[in-house]
């Protein structure tokens, strides 16, 4: 059986306050609240998320969402649990004040999203999705589009969707053909096939707002012809059906109580978003939005797995521990230990990662940092599901044969983790959007600017008269002088293309793992800072130590993939 969750607040009371070196969610918020304040919001986002989401997890699981007679129904709680979910407040806390909610910064946000899915990603989903129409409503809507359509989701009374996918126009978005007509009215009529829908269809509010990608009679070819609309699952006003239909539920590996739809739109009436043919520029703030999402989706199911695993480590007994009696938990034994460390490790990593990438977001108007939080989208995304895969199977072997018995539960975290690398935009289209928007289109210069700032942590590690701090600081420059010079090869393909492609994915699980080394290098700078060290301390300082030795070598054959261009 699952265990219960314990959310990370003592991580995130240091992120906020410590770890970066100074207090970023005062810093966010403009003075308006403390790291004090940030981590009691998270606390109590934790208490919620333990005490009514996490028990719904494995019944999610078991039961699934179920489509009869043309409607999805949840599973037994979950409408329950969402309505909680919206009285509790926390759809209006994290919707920007733009848009008429209470605008938290993202620092905050970024716990908020880890815990929510952590918990029970199935649900989360819902809000993520919903939270990514907030911000393309609100970038893009009209005066009329906002009134009737924007106040709804932030009140969380409607939930939103996104809706690019169709049977022939999967990452080729210029293959779509849902077809948009306008009706004279104002008012446009779409029909069309989506597939892939997350939460295209449920019974747990009142209406569903679809934003759909399609083209316009006469709109020139491609993604250029693309534009948006919003489509409700009922009319506004009359309260009557809309042309939308689910026609299927998907049988997945996993997510199961996250209902992923075939919808048909048949002369659904929908109202134009934005400019028209500008539907990719509307689409993608919620993209990058859900992008980011699965970042902290990633830490939430992982950190999962492995609280099971450790917990299960401590109380399995089997076996001895070399140089003593028998009766020994599981995890004393060493290696046992080691894949807790391997994992504990990374999960920090993509913790502190997702924090920071909210600090830039944050940071962006006041200060420029926007485009390199910009840079970080595709590396949170990418990196961190594809540790989870690992993290998550580690979990299971920590279990050994028990693992394997899906009764055991922490099967279900490995498979929910599954497709995180595929959805919202797989780990190669993260990897081209890096290599290709990212680096190759400005030389390589936001690169260079992210090793600068890893160059002043290394120069704080080695002024500390400590031998753990020696061995980061020499580590991370080992490993930023191997980045560089991926970055160089990455730069010489400019050229051919195909080498730089080829490598894109292994240049970004270098950045990635680079990244990892550098939250831990600034993890140790804080905890050297202090007058006295905790067992906290302590435990953070064997962390860095352990992703110096285990994780971050990494980079150093990655960079040698990298530099190898596309094999002959």
């Amino acid at each position: 059986m699952a265990t219960d969750y314990t959310p990370p607040v003592d991580d995130y009371a240091f992120l906020f306050a410590e770890a970066f070196g100074r207090d970023i969610a005062a810093q966010a918020s403009g003075g308006a609240f403390t790291a004090d304040d940030a981590t009691e919001i998270v606390a109590g986002a934790g208490d919620f998320a333990a005490g009514v989401l996490a028990p719904l997890e494995s019944v999610g699981d078991r039961v699934g969402a179920r489509l009869e007679n043309g409607q999805v129904h949840m599973p037994d709680g979950f409408a329950e649990a969402y309505r909680a979910f919206v009285e509790a407040g926390w759809v209006t806390a994290e919707a920007p004040e733009s848009a008429g909610g209470d605008g938290l910064p993202g620092v905050v946000r970024a716990g908020l999203g880890e815990i929510w899915n952590a918990s029970n990603a199935a649900f989360a989903l819902c809000w993520l999705l919903s939270a990514g129409q907030i911000h393309a409503l609100d970038a893009a809507a009209s005066d009329e589009i906002r009134e009737t359509y924007l106040t709804k989701l932030v009140s969380g009374e409607w939930t939103g969707t996104m809706n690019l996918t169709e049977p022939q126009a999967g990452s080729d978005l210029g293959a779509i053909r849902t077809i948009a007509t306008p009706q004279g009215d104002g008012s446009w009529s779409v029909s069309g096939q989506k597939i892939f829908i997350t939460w295209g269809d449920h019974d747990i509010a009142e209406n569903i707002v679809h934003l759909v990608l399609a083209r316009t009679p006469d709109a020139p070819a491609g993604a250029r012809g693309l534009s948006l609309f919003v489509v409700p699952k009922h009319h506004v006003g009359s309260g009557e059906r809309n042309g939308v239909t689910t026609v299927a539920i998907e049988h997945k590996l996993g997510i199961h109580a996250s209902p992923t739809c075939v919808l048909a739109f048949e002369n659904a009436t929908g109202y134009l978003v934005g400019e028209l043919h500008g539907g990719l520029d509307g689409m993608f703030v919620m993209m990058n939005s859900a992008r980011t999402g699965m970042g902290l989706q990633a830490t939430g199911i992982a950190d999962r797995a492995y609280q099971q695993a450790a917990g299960y480590a401590a109380e399995r007994v089997q076996g001895r521990v070399l140089g003593r009696d028998a009766g020994a938990t599981i995890g004393e034994h060493p290696d046992v230990r080691r894949l807790l460390l391997s994992m504990s490790t990374r999960i920090y990593a993509m913790r502190a990662l997702g924090v920071f990438a909210g600090d830039l977001f944050d940071r962006a108007d006041a200060d420029g940092t926007g485009r390199l939080g910009e840079f970080f989208v595709p590396i949170l995304k990418g990196w961190a599901t594809e540790e989870a895969q690992l993290i998550t199977s580690e979990a299971i072997q920590v279990h050994g044969g028990m693992g394997f018995v899906e009764e055991t539960g922490v099967a279900q975290h490995y498979r929910d983790a599954r497709i995180m690398t595929i959805y919202e935009g797989t780990t190669a289209i993260q990897s081209n959007d890096l290599v290709g928007r990212k680096v190759l289109r400005d030389g390589g210069a936001t690169a260079e600017q992210v090793f600068g700032l890893i160059d002043e942590t290394i120069a704080t590690l080695s002024g500390i008269d400590a031998p753990e701090a020696a061995r980061t600081a020499e580590r991370l420059r080992r490993a930023v002088d191997a980045a560089r010079r991926a970055t160089a090869a990455l730069l010489g393909f400019a050229d051919a293309p195909r080498d730089a492609y080829a490598v894109s994915v292994p240049y970004l699980m270098l950045l990635g793992t680079l990244a990892g080394g550098w939250m831990h290098g600034l993890a140790l700078a804080a905890v050297f800072g202090h007058a006295e060290r905790s067992e906290a301390d302590a435990a953070r300082i064997t962390a860095a130590d352990f992703y110096g030795t285990h994780h971050l070598p990494r980079v150093h054959a990655l960079a040698e993939t990298v530099a190898a261009g596309e094999t002959p």
